[in-house]
């Protein structure tokens, strides 16, 4: 087994990640900006993809790196991640690192990608300036209690009556469960056949943005929502409109909305020849989500 070390330990991908690994034998470094208030499983580490100089003790001794680190909140958030990728594949190549893995963005390279999606595509370059083999995992909308996708969707349908939203409701894209992605992410860790490779990762079903809005509708009130689409609902009054009728902050949900108009489905499945297994359906992660909630003692 290997030593595993988790970037974003106690985030919404991180803090479910950890766990899995432990289970399947790893020796697990969970880093975290706060490692006196981490509570969860692994050994913490503190580190910030910011301070080069933090990174090297965090990442001495560790066999795999796993990067979950993003800025989707900050207005100069491409800025930030690119260097904090250099950072970060720089540390990693000096500690002998043999592999990291990289949650990604779908989206094809000859499309026109969104500034977020475009981000995501330089820290995959950037990851492995160095020299350790990159193993990256692009996804679009993971569907899982407390993703920031998901709670937008969710509260949109708990808030609203009825919905006047922006033409990009009609673009298709391939949700995936939080299940899939951690098991995906546990999946490739140490695998030669993943190293130096890009797997695309989806659920089964492919939808629109409006298919998966009366999803979730259907799922939590028992009915379909009136939507009705607006063409001239600009990317800026969306990101407002969505600040007022959830909790997301305008500049992330600007940075969301601009990636909504473009169509992010999986065209490659060699995923499955590495990490074999049926994904989960978009109606059961919508239930799983649902039920993770209550079970916190949360309201729909």
């Amino acid at each position: 087994m290997s030593t595993v070390l988790v970037t974003g330990a106690t985030g919404f991908i991180g803090r479910r990640l950890v766990p899995a690994l432990v289970e399947a034998g790893h020796d697990v470094r969970a880093m975290t900006r706060r490692p006196e208030a981490y509570d969860g499983q692994g050994t913490p580490v503190g580190a910030d993809v910011s301070d080069p100089d933090s990174l090297r003790p965090a990442l001495e001794g560790v066999d795999v790196a796993i990067y979950l680190v993003h800025s989707l909140d900050d207005p100069d958030f491409e800025r930030k991640d690119a260097d904090a990728a250099r950072n970060f594949s720089a540390a990693a190549a000096a500690a002998g690192v043999s592999q990291i893995v990289y949650m990604g963005g779908l989206g094809d390279d000859d499309g026109e990608l969104s500034a977020h999606l475009r981000s995501r595509r330089e820290v995959e370059g950037l990851l492995g300036t160095d020299g350790v083999p990159v193993t990256v995992l692009r996804a679009a909308i993971v569907v899982g209690h407390g993703g920031i996708s998901w709670e937008l969707t969710r509260q949109l349908v708990k808030n609203l009556p009825a919905m006047v939203v922006p033409k990009w409701v009609g673009t298709r894209t391939q949700p995936i469960a939080i299940d899939d992605v951690v098991r995906y992410l546990s999946g490739v860790v140490g695998k030669e056949e993943a190293l130096g490779r890009v797997f695309e990762i989806g659920g089964p079903d492919q939808l629109t943005y409006r298919e998966m809005l009366q999803g979730v509708a259907l799922a939590m009130t028992g009915r379909k929502l009136p939507i009705v689409v607006v063409p001239l609902l600009t990317p800026g009054l969306s990101s407002r409109w969505l600040a007022l009728v959830t909790d997301v902050d305008v500049t992330t949900g600007r940075n969301l909305i601009d990636s909504m108009s473009t169509e992010v489905l999986v065209r490659d499945t060699s995923i499955r020849d590495v990490v074999p297994g049926e994904p989960i359906t978009y109606a059961e992660s919508v239930r799983r989500a649902l039920a993770e909630r209550a079970e916190a003692g949360l309201e729909k």
